[in-house]
């Protein structure tokens, strides 16, 4: 055979293989927010239809035992880095507790030297100030919100980058539009996109079109509008599939499906089988779908059966994209490749994973601890379960024993039955967590001064204060406000850390009604310190587009007032800011929303 004709088969074969000679692979990961196993049609849900999500796990390879936390924040920790959550120093979903610690490795960081443009798309939840936000961690671009949700799923005002930018439309087709632009703007190029939606998480707000679909079928509200999110994600997954196929990249892109954590509002309905929802630690919270398709690679479609894990997808994308892991803190996580490429799982070796919903920086529990054959849990419950369990370890429940095999349902407890198995699984589990946990858990002082997010804003949630303060809408998450601001004797603070000496202007973002106004406020750190008095301020509601009586008053949005209080001058290093009343004529001094810092350009040198 000659050159010439060797060179025309070796191009032939690429063509067909949809890849030239070192041409790599795009990624498109896809994530939901509280969307359950059982919210599928393929996982056999009887009132909704997800045909194009039922036709991506039928392409490719289903992983049928697929693990990931049972809260938003860490399970994204743990995808983006292949390592267990609280190594990345991520212990919770809220007051910062949910931010990764910034020297820790994404994919979008590791993949960036191959030539990767990356970009993430919608909810990160990994931390609100940079350097913890999406560019911070290696992401070339960021559409979205950096907090753990969002009030409004209509016309909303996003980030683009640490600008605020106005959309049109219902926000997950807001977000796939969006993806689909990167997309086509990057196609010379290998690319990754993270597209990370936020529906099907509360606010239950949804068009009209889905909701009246399933208002049709008799559903009560709340389900109807929960299980239209559902069918309004899947009608945007095959736009993306589509998409993906008009621009000639379907061939030679890994796309996955997973979601963040187990069910929510369907779980009473339909949940594939399973004991408990998101914040449990039984099967129901942390089993979800999983589905990767790559066309090129020639996967015989397949469903796997043995257990994994949140933590594989990190090495397994890199191993696929040919990428060789930079130096830096150690993967949990294993290639799934040989799963994916051998149908028979031959080899595949027997593997522990482990579930810890973080309540504070001391809990050891609630925990679990899953084999393929067996789940051992022990929980701290609370008035609503695992969401509003309280940080005491004492008061944990013993060890709960199942056979997955014979008993995937969970109804029979025989820990009793087996004991030596109990006292196996758990010091595994005390193992595991004393290794992971052993570089401390803390509260990150808030960043400031970067001008890569210059302003920044401070959030309540994220502050500390004294009783009789509290948040408006119960535990402080995201978009809430301090309110009961009645004793004016109580502080507000915030630990910061300053990454440049200067100048800083700060501005208020407030209510305050007429009868109480005039409060005198001091805000001080250190030896630099500003007075102000607060003017009246109404911070009126902003009507939102609830399908559920719940939503109405736990996610509210108002029309905060901002006032410039002044300029502290601060030096580099850790500080606390303190927001402290001088007087209170009225109920109150006022209802905060946020602090917003910003570094003043130092004057010209003479």
């Amino acid at each position: 055979m000659t050159l010439k004709l060797h060179f025309i088969l070796f191009a032939f074969l690429a063509v067909v293989c949809g890849q030239s000679a070192g041409e790599k692979p795009n990624i498109l990961l896809i994530i939901t927010d509280d969307q359950g196993y059982g919210d599928l049609s393929i996982h056999g849900n009887p009132h909704l239809a997800t045909p194009h999500l039922d036709k991506l796990a039928g392409s490719g390879v289903q992983f049928e035992r697929f693990y990931v936390n049972s809260f938003c924040a860490p399970t994204r920790a743990a995808l983006l880095t292949g390592r267990w959550p609280l190594r990345t120093g991520c212990h919770g979903v809220t007051h910062n507790r949910e931010a990764m610690r910034p020297w820790e490795t994404t994919l979008a960081e590791a993949l960036r030297p191959t030539g990767y443009r990356s970009a993430c798309i919608g909810k990160w939840h990994n931390g609100e100030q940079h350097p913890f936000t999406p560019q911070g961690q290696g992401f070339d671009e960021f559409f979205g919100f950096n907090n753990g949700h969002w009030n409004d799923y209509f016309d909303a005002v996003l980030l683009r980058g640490t600008r605020h930018e106005a959309t049109q439309g219902y926000i997950t087709d807001v977000l796939t539009n969006e993806a689909m632009k990167f997309i086509s703007a990057n196609k010379s190029k290998p690319i990754f996109c993270y597209l990370s939606y936020n529906t099907p998480h509360s606010p239950y707000q949804v068009p009209d079109k889905y909701f009246d679909k399933f208002k049709a079928k008799g559903l009560e509200n709340t389900l109807a509008a929960f299980y239209g999110m559902c069918e309004n994600i899947d009608d945007n997954v095959g736009r993306l599939l589509a998409h993906l196929e008009a621009e000639h990249l379907a061939k030679n892109t890994i796309v996955l499906f997973l979601t963040d954590n187990g069910g929510t509002a369907g779980v009473k309905t339909h949940n594939a089988g399973m004991r408990g929802g998101k914040t449990s630690v039984h099967e129901g919270g942390s089993r979800v779908p999983l589905f990767m398709r790559w066309p090129a690679a020639n996967w015989t479609p397949h469903v796997v059966k043995p257990i994994t894990s949140h933590t594989d997808l990190y090495p397994t994308l890199m191993d696929l994209c040919g990428v060789q892991a930079p130096s830096g803190p150690p993967v949990d996580g294993t290639s799934l490749r040989p799963l994916l490429e051998k149908p028979d799982a031959a080899g595949w070796p027997e593997r522990t994973l482990f579930t810890h919903n973080p309540i504070n920086e001391t809990n050891k529990y609630p925990g679990a601890v899953r084999t393929q054959k067996y789940r051992l849990v022990r929980e701290i419950t609370g008035p609503a379960g695992g969401s509003k369990a309280k940080a005491n370890d004492a008061s944990a429940k013993p060890w709960q024993l199942y056979d997955m095999e014979n008993d995937p349902g969970q109804t029979n407890d025989i820990a009793s039955e087996h004991p030596e198995i109990v006292k196996d699984l758990a010091a595994r589990y005390d193992a595991w967590f004393a290794d992971i946990s052993k570089e401390g858990l803390q509260r990150y002082p808030l960043p400031v001064g970067h001008l890569e997010h210059n302003p920044v804003e401070l959030h309540a949630p994220q502050a500390y204060f004294d009783p009789p303060l509290q948040f408006a809408s119960g535990p402080g998450f995201a978009n809430d406000w301090l309110t009961a601001w009645t004793d004016a004797e109580t502080k507000v603070w915030w630990e910061i850390e300053v990454s440049e000496a200067g100048d800083y202007e700060l501005e208020l973002a407030y209510g305050a009604s007429p009868a109480d106004a005039g409060s005198r406020i001091r805000l001080y750190a250190g030896n630099s310190a500003i007075e102000v008095t607060l003017p009246a301020a109404e911070a009126k509601e902003i009507p939102l587009p609830h399908r559920d009586e719940a939503g109405k008053a736990r996610y509210r949005n108002r029309d905060w007032a901002t006032l410039k209080a002044g300029t502290l001058t601060l030096p580099k290093g850790p500080a606390k800011i303190t927001l402290e009343p001088l007087s209170k004529p009225g109920a109150q001094v006022m209802d905060l929303k946020h602090l917003q810092m910003k570094l003043q350009p130092k004057a010209p040198e003479k």
